[in-house]
């Protein structure tokens, strides 16, 4: 008889999920993890500790900016590095041992090693084997780099190294100009930093609604930021003063250089499966090392399953969390879902950007009839009072049904307020729909509802 009726292999966002869901449904369940801490990269060295830094900066950006104006006169505080570390450690820390007691609660058996699949139903786990009717593979991603870039952590470094710096550079260039470039880029413009964003595309944050991208690289130059776009990097090579980066511009085939005290390389990141022995198993996998899985995410490997960042779609933690509880619905006989159409984008710059759905250049190419409906935050009371004017709301729905098809924010708590769309999209609502629900006032989520009222009859404040 098998150990475990469910194991899962990393405890990240969508294996510790994962784990807790397969408990509460009453399958005997442990989690693989090799870490010290659980939670995965999103929690250790990821989304969370550069949420910490993100909001400490926030503030001293305020204190240097803003607090003036509303009549709080005194010096801006200074920038103790190290204490901002271990903010931002405490922060890790009261998250992962949040976890460990979730799994204690669930009765969640943690194997602490690295995991290996010899053969299907058997998981080895630092040489000691267990035996598991089914297994979740939930084992991340890990950051990319480039050909003639090499990582060492300290003056060239992922986003790994860049939450971990113990002095402010003077000089950051950030290779790639995507979510983890620009919000890393943010922190340590706050902080003092000139940054330089060198991208091989024409436009920041490829994949997004054009409008949004070209309105967030307009405040972030307003902020600093300096971008280099249509760039191919070369190489980052040790120079005199530090790493310097070489790349050619696409446009005229020019070579450029440029020096740095550090490099970020943001150049996305790819499944981690070392170690696992999915060749030796046959368990296929893409050209791009992602394992492949039906539309219930099975391997073509019995019983063994895989989620989040391990196979194809996008790398977020949500979406691997949603497909945990999925996978671990269907093993326990039910019918777990996943709404690809309505998982929702964040970046934590300011201002935030947040999108879900289609983006008005997917519906041209498509054909799509659509409307467009737009305020902007100048027009919201609370956001001119926080000083957050900058940006707008942008719904798009269909023009025969008024059905929302998407939505787009940049501007104050646009994280927070695109679940409204959310959850509109979920259940099929029209713009008129969230235009005819009551916001209430002063709140920057006024401006999703003048946005929806704009689809039809118009805004009122605009």
């Amino acid at each position: 008889m098998a150990d475990y009726d469910v194991i899962v292999i990393g405890a990240g966002p969508g294996g510790y999920v994962c784990a807790i869901r397969c408990a509460q449904l009453g399958l005997k369940t442990a989690c693989v993890e090799g870490r010290a801490t659980l939670g995965g990269t999103c929690l250790n060295v990821g989304c969370i500790p550069s949420k910490a830094l993100l909001h400490a900066t926030e503030l001293l950006h305020e204190s240097e900016v803003n607090f003036a104006k509303m009549g709080l006169v005194g010096a801006a505080p200074k920038v103790d590095v190290a204490a901002m570390q271990a903010y931002k450690q405490s922060v890790v820390d009261n998250n992962t041992k949040g976890i460990e007691f979730l799994f204690k609660k669930n009765k969640i058996d943690w194997l602490k090693g690295w995991a290996s699949i010899p053969a299907p139903g058997k998981v080895s786990v630092d040489g000691t084997e267990h035996g598991a009717r089914n297994i979740v593979i939930a084992s991340g991603s890990e950051a990319s780099s480039l050909p003639g870039v090499t990582i060492d952590e300290k003056t060239v470094v992922t986003s790994t190294g860049a939450l971990e710096l113990t002095s402010i550079p003077k000089r950051l260039v950030v290779i790639g100009a995507g979510v983890i470039g620009l919000e890393m880029g943010s922190v340590y413009a706050r902080l003092g930093a000139e940054v330089t964003v060198v991208e091989f595309l024409e436009e920041i944050t490829p994949g997004m609604d054009v409008e949004i991208c070209k309105a967030l690289r307009k405040t972030l130059g307003k902020q600093g930021f300096n971008f280099v776009l249509g760039a191919a990097v070369q190489g980052v090579a040790a120079g005199k003063g530090g790493p310097v980066v070489t790349y050619k511009l696409r446009k005229d085939d020019s070579v450029q250089e440029i020096a740095a005290d550090v490099v970020l390389v943001a150049t996305g990141r790819r499944p981690f499966t070392d170690g696992l022995g999915l060749e030796a198993l046959g368990l296929a996998v893409t050209e791009r090392g992602q394992i492949r899985t039906d539309a219930h995410w099975r391997t073509n490997v019995p019983g063994i399953y895989a989620i989040g960042d391990a196979i194809a779609g996008p790398m977020l933690a949500h979406k691997a969390e949603d497909e945990g509880v999925a996978v671990a619905e269907t093993i326990a006989g039910q019918h777990g879902h996943v709404n690809y159409g309505v998982i929702p984008g964040v970046i934590y710059t300011t201002p935030e950007v947040a999108s879900v759905g289609q983006t008005e250049e997917q519906l041209k190419a498509a054909g799509h009839d659509y409307k467009v409906g737009k305020f902007p935050f100048m027009g919201n009371a609370r956001a001119k009072a926080y000083f957050l004017g900058d940006g707008f709301v942008k719904i798009l729905a269909d023009k025969a049904t008024d059905r929302v098809l998407g939505a787009h924010i940049i501007g104050p708590a646009a994280g927070d307020m695109i679940h409204e769309i959310c959850v509109a999209m979920e259940f099929g609502a029209s713009a008129e729909d969230v235009a005819r629900t009551c916001h209430a006032h002063p709140t920057f989520s006024e401006a999703v509802r003048e946005a929806a009222l704009a689809c039809g009859g118009g805004a009122i404040h605009a």
